[in-house]
């Protein structure tokens, strides 16, 4: 079997069953062990009692003092702060060495005949304010309030001299800036006159709006150029022909004013073309008429042919003509593309050397505007800066001087509540630590998350006279209700757990430790198998100090000690038990051998003959732990049923007695949950109908009323 504790199912209902043992496992910690708080509480408030008793006499002085954020000064700020760190570095600077030293030596002087002596001081601010608040804490009442007052004075004595420090190394700084920039607006003056001297600023602006307009124009006609060049170049021989008739090479004349001469003969050209072109349309438009009613030889027919083919080779030659001129338009148009690009990018270095030029002007103009404007700023703030007259007045204001020092009454009441809770805190911690160091299971939430065995049934716990355990036995008309349930449902757990021709038969029960109530619960467990019909055998095997006998009122000798050891026949031991079908073979004279009888022969014929008679049969052992009975015995059984107590088995034993069983190849039937308080959530939660019976009348009550009746 795996000895390792199951991990808890991770899921919503698994999550919330864990919470609810835990916290049902601390609400028992605490009813066990709630004197720990107690005790720890009551420390804490008897410590911090005694202590305040040697608390020394102090003496407070509280004064005020508001001090402002910033320092107006004339063309600036002098002495700033940042607001967001201004409170923490004035509080700071309020506690600092220097003023707290200071202030010391001030007290000595002003007044002699006090003795230095250790004052605790502490700066406060209030809400949405910068009002601090100084309280000095002392043992000499007049010391106190001296060094309060002092430290106040020293305070606004170390903000003058930081604010003078400040200021005159401000009229330094300003004074080496102010020689630094009149050199650079020296030599800014002299770069602007250098380059004035050499260029007219005025003949530049021309030159570079003049150079602008014209290389504009001359992109443009270029661009008018080289579509013009990038059409001839696609337009056959007639569409050229055809679009110089219909524009009247309007645009070829506009882009070349050098080509005029040739426009007149180019046009000629193209209308002899296009007339020659149609004349032999015509001709031939005749030649095909008169083919209708003439021969080919026909003389009219011939004379058509000859004239026809005449003005063909006419109309090559005007082709031929047009062919060249096109030609000679499209280098012309390259030639003047390729001109006007050498002129655009001469042009082009024109007017980038004008712009450059215009630009450096604007450079220098612009610079020395800039550094005569901050030259003259400076110039300005020193004139108007004096620290000594002009500043505004002090930012630091005494609101109260220090008051006369007080006692402070020792806050008793509030000492006494840190004590107890401080003593409350470490009760806590340490019923954690011995919760944590305690494996005793509370809930049938953690018996799951820590043993994997099956759990069979939970047995509420029934406090009843006697020693720890000892509850009654189950009798008829028990008004236990639920106690009596639950010994119900184990026993059809055993009856329903596996096949009838596999029904364990012969049974064991035991427990890892003493006082877990596991005789309690071998009689009660034997008595409901007796109540359902079935022949139950009892018997008290444990030989050191079994008392089934005396839970039943019956003798203890002879028994299963005397059967073991003398031979005496154990239907002779067997004895009857006021509840029917339940018969019990008690332990018999007490011994220390029971270990050596259990693994005898004689062990196992009485099994063999007791099994035969009787429907079931159910041994009650000494614990695992104590003695070496119950490993002996059980792997001669049909199965084991184990105790483990609520709130008293320790895991780690129970686990380690599991482990001896298993080890002897036991067969472990299941586990059962023994003395679960009712009021656990877990056992609620099984049995939460525990009380179902409370609202009826028992059969006895009944039959009372009718004869009452």
């Amino acid at each position: 079997m795996n000895d390792q504790p199951l991990t808890p199912t991770h899921s919503p209902a698994a999550a919330k069953a864990h919470f609810r043992a835990r916290v049902e496992r601390y609400k028992i910690l605490l009813r066990r062990k709630w004197w720990i708080l107690v005790f720890g509480t009551t420390l804490g408030l008897a410590i911090q009692g005694a202590l305040s008793r040697f608390d020394r006499t102090s003496f407070v002085s509280v004064g005020r003092m508001i001090v402002s954020i910033k320092l107006a000064i004339p063309e600036g700020s002098v002495y700033t702060e940042e607001l967001s760190n201004f409170l923490g570095t004035q509080a700071a600077l309020m506690q600092s060495g220097i003023v707290i030293n200071r202030a010391h030596a001030r007290v000595a002087a002003q007044k002699p005949g006090l003795a230095v002596q250790p004052v605790a001081l502490k700066v406060s601010v209030l809400p949405k304010t910068t009002i601090f608040v100084l309280q000095a804490t002392g043992d000499d009442a007049e010391y106190t309030q001296a060094f309060l007052e002092a430290c106040m004075e020293e305070y606004v004595n170390l903000k003058k001299e930081m604010r003078t420090q400040a200021s005159d190394v401000t009229v330094a700084g300003l004074t080496e800036e102010v020689m630094r920039i009149e050199k650079e607006l020296r030599k800014s003056d002299e770069d602007l006159v250098a380059f004035q001297s050499t260029n007219s600023v005025v003949l530049l602006q021309e030159q570079g709006n003049s150079a602008g307009n014209y290389l504009a124009a001359l992109n443009q006609r270029l661009a008018a150029l080289k579509s013009e060049h990038e059409l001839l170049q696609l337009l056959t021989l007639d569409q050229n022909i055809q679009r110089r008739q219909q524009t009247g090479d309007g645009l070829a004349a506009a882009n070349d004013s050098t080509d005029k001469s040739t426009q007149g003969g180019g046009e000629q050209v193209d209308s002899e073309y296009l007339k020659a072109k149609q004349q032999i349309l015509l001709l031939k438009a005749d030649q095909q008429d008169l083919g209708q009613f003439l021969r080919p030889k026909h003389p009219k027919m011939i004379a058509l042919s000859e004239d026809i083919a005449r003005r063909e080779r006419l109309l090559d030659i005007f082709r031929q003509q047009s062919a060249d001129q096109l030609d000679s338009r499209k280098n012309s148009l390259a030639l003047q593309i390729q001109n006007l690009e050498r002129d655009v990018k001469e042009w082009e270095a024109k007017t980038l050397d004008i712009n450059r030029k215009s630009a450096e002007y604007q450079k220098l103009k612009s610079s020395s505007q800039r550094i005569q404007a901050l030259y003259d700023r400076l110039l300005a703030t020193m004139q108007s800066l004096d620290v000594n007259k002009e500043i505004n007045p002090e930012s630091v204001t005494i609101m109260e001087k220090a008051s006369t020092a007080h006692a402070d009454q020792p806050k008793l009441a509030q000492k006494l509540l840190t004590g107890g809770l401080i003593g409350l805190g470490l009760s806590l911690l340490l019923l954690m630590l011995a919760d944590r160091l305690d494996d005793r299971m509370s809930s049938f939430t953690e018996l799951t998350e820590l043993f994997d065995e099956n759990v069979l049934g939970q047995i509420p716990k029934e406090d009843g006279p006697g020693s720890k355990g000892d509850v009654g036995l189950i009798e008829a008309e028990d008004g236990r209700h639920a106690f009596v349930e639950a010994y119900r449902n184990l026993r059809s757990s055993l009856l329903y757990m596996t096949e009838a021709a596999e029904r364990p038969r012969t049974l064991l029960i035991t427990s890892s430790v003493p006082d877990e109530g596991k005789s309690v619960t071998s009689a009660n467990l034997a008595i409901t198998m007796a109540n359902s019909g079935s022949r139950v055998l009892l018997v008290d095997a444990d030989l050191r100090k079994g008392i089934l006998h005396r839970r039943f009122g019956l003798a203890g000798e002879p028994g299963l000690t005397e059967v073991l050891a003398q031979g005496l026949n154990w239907e002779e031991a067997v004895q009857a038990t006021k509840v029917p079908n339940l018969f019990l073979l008690p332990r018999g004279a007490i011994t220390h051998h029971s270990s050596e009888f259990f693994i005898s022969s004689a062990t196992e014929k009485f099994l063999k003959e007791a099994s035969a008679k009787f429907d079931y049969l159910m041994l009650d052992t000494a614990p695992v732990m104590a003695a070496d009975d119950v490993t002996s015995l059980a792997p001669h059984l049909d199965g084991v049923l184990f105790l483990i107590r609520a709130e008293h088995t320790s895991a780690r034993v129970a686990r380690a007695a599991l482990e001896l069983l298993y080890q002897r190849q036991v067969r472990l039937l299941g586990l059962i949950f023994n003395a679960v308080r009712p009021t656990s959530v877990d056992y609620y939660y099984y049995y939460k109908y525990h009380d179902y019976y409370n609202t009826y009348p028992t059969a006895n009550a009944v039959a009372g009323q009718k004869v009452k009746g």
